[in-house]
């Protein structure tokens, strides 16, 4: 499925909308990147986008409540949405009906049901919608799934996650804190290595004793994916005390062989061959807005576009929900209880067609998008 290509001259103008902790650090990546332009920042509170904007330097860079007026006003190419998770619905949406593509934080949306409907409507509109799953980006990932290309079938990936940071804030009142907040960035990466999806989950989650969290900040969590590889997360934001890369620490077993990565440095292999020189990804959001614009200019398919991403999030959904019930959860039964809530709840009548044009859920997502 194609999307609208931006051909004006010169460096891709740019809104980032949200000027918390992230949309900073978008503004700062944007300013960075030669082939961008920040051309204004969005909040509700506008002394909250005014600050944002006195970070950045630019001398009467624009500022205001409203992101398509403010997207209007500047001549904006695209947005970058920096919002909080239960404001990434109604802001992409309306972005996408405006005619504006999106490159989005991750979680595409603060549910799978959400996740849906803003698939339907990049399809609708035409623009691209991509989630900034930023830990893709980082060469020695890259460099491990190479890697697993002379090892045969692989058949578990496994990682180890523990941390201990002392957010304060929500995260601490949070019912799930490191499912919902952090794992998807394993999960994704999970995908990522295999090329493949998830089937089903078993998940528990528990809380140590010791733990500064209200909720369960410790999950093990065992996929089957496609292909019959299982995936093993295993994880902890109360471990303190050799702590792990925030990508975490990573063994995939193949039939031939293994791949070790501790989430910082390089990959290594047993039995150990040579590989060939990978290109660099980039790293973590500069990645993402490298790639956002080059498909922009190029056309080519981005790893994170809506369709593809909305996986990683029912990763999460699923095994929260095992956690909860106690049992084994089917993918397909989240994605079909989500699509049922999607087609409820969808007001944007030509959204809701695409939608009810679909025969399946995983084939819409499957079809709709590449290999990652």
């Amino acid at each position: 499925m194609s999307f609208r290509l931006i051909d004006s001259e010169g460096p891709l103008r740019l809104i980032v909308v949200g000027a918390g902790g992230m949309g900073r650090a978008w503004a700062r990546t944007i300013q960075a990147d030669p082939d961008a332009e920040l051309v204004g920042i969005a909040d509700l509170y506008p002394e909250a986008a005014e600050s944002a904007a006195a970070e950045t330097g630019i001398p009467g860079l624009a500022v205001g409540a409203d992101a398509l007026e403010l997207a209007q006003r500047t001549g904006a190419d695209a947005i970058v949405n920096a919002t909080i998770p239960e404001a990434h619905h109604p802001v992409t949406t309306a972005a996408l009906l405006a005619g504006l593509p999106v490159l989005g934080e991750k979680p595409v949306a603060a549910s799978v049901a959400e996740g849906l409907s803003l698939a339907a409507a990049a399809e609708h509109t035409g623009q691209l919608f991509m989630v900034s799953q930023s830990r893709r980006y980082h060469r020695s990932l890259h460099e491990a799934k190479q890697r697993l290309g002379t090892l045969g079938a692989v058949g578990i990936v496994a990682v180890d996650f523990f941390k201990a940071p002392k957010f304060g804030g929500f995260r601490d009142a949070m019912a799930s804190p490191l499912l919902l907040d952090m794992a998807i960035h394993q999960f994704d990466m999970a995908r990522f290595l295999l090329d493949a999806d998830p089937v089903s989950v078993s998940c528990e989650e528990y809380n140590p004793a010791w733990s500064w969290y209200a909720g369960d900040a410790a999950a093990t969590a065992v996929f089957a994916m496609e292909g019959g590889a299982r995936f093993v997360y295993n994880g902890s934001w109360c471990s303190p005390g050799h702590e792990t890369s925030w990508n975490g620490s990573w063994r995939i077993s193949a039939e031939r062989g293994t791949v070790l990565w501790d989430g910082d440095g390089e990959p290594s292999t047993d039995p150990d061959e040579a590989v060939a020189a990978l290109a660099d990804p980039g790293r973590e959001i500069a990645g993402s807005l490298r790639e956002f614009i080059s498909a922009l200019r190029h056309g080519t398919e981005p790893m994170g576009r809506v369709h593809a991403n909305v996986m990683s999030l029912a990763m999460v959904e699923s095994a929260t929900q095992s956690a909860s019930q106690g049992r084994r959860v089917a993918i397909d039964d989240v994605l079909d209880r989500s699509y049922e809530a999607a087609l409820a709840t969808e007001r944007n009548a030509e959204v809701l067609a695409v939608m009810t044009s679909w025969t399946s859920v995983r084939d819409a997502l499957s079809q709709r998008s590449r290999s990652e």
